[in-house]
């Protein structure tokens, strides 16, 4: 039976998929929970429009986020901590300060999307971070710790 994934399904393919099952995976299992639909013509049909529909919307996102990306990477990202002796940070630096101080320079990323290459920042210094934008946009951006 052919049917039209209505989300990722792991080992048997991803969202707007045409895949073949057996019919009683299909019918007891797919179909009742709502995991995919029948593909009959106009279901494919329909498929193909909301396929073309996100193509065009996936172009202005993915636009939006490399431009992000550019203007990312020449921006100075600077994150106040308090330092002790020695030049060590009471506390550590993290992904969510990093995400604030992104945010009031005017860049929007989301924590989860913001990735620190040395865990555990706890001195001053200069250091390189990872945003994940889009699926397809990583950039690597520098960002300085100084002291308050």
């Amino acid at each position: 039976m052919q049917i039209i994934l209505k989300q990722d399904i792991e080992n048997l393919g991803y969202k707007n998929e045409v895949v073949k099952v057996r019919d009683g995976y299909a019918r007891n299992y797919l179909l009742p929970r709502g995991l995919a639909v029948s593909a009959t013509s106009s279901n494919i049909k329909v498929l193909n429009e909301n396929m073309r529909q996100q193509a065009h919307k996936a172009e202005k996102v993915l636009k939006e986020a490399q431009t992000q990306a550019d203007k990312l990477k020449t921006t100075t990202i600077k994150l106040l901590a308090k330092v002790g002796e020695n030049g060590k940070i009471f506390g550590s630096i993290n992904t969510v300060m990093l995400a604030e101080a992104l945010q009031s320079a005017g860049i929007a990323v989301e924590r989860k999307a913001l990735s620190i290459k040395d865990d555990g920042i706890k001195t001053i210094g200069t250091y390189a971070a990872t945003a994940s934008l889009h699926k397809d946009v990583k950039v690597e951006f520098q960002f300085e710790v100084v002291t308050e």
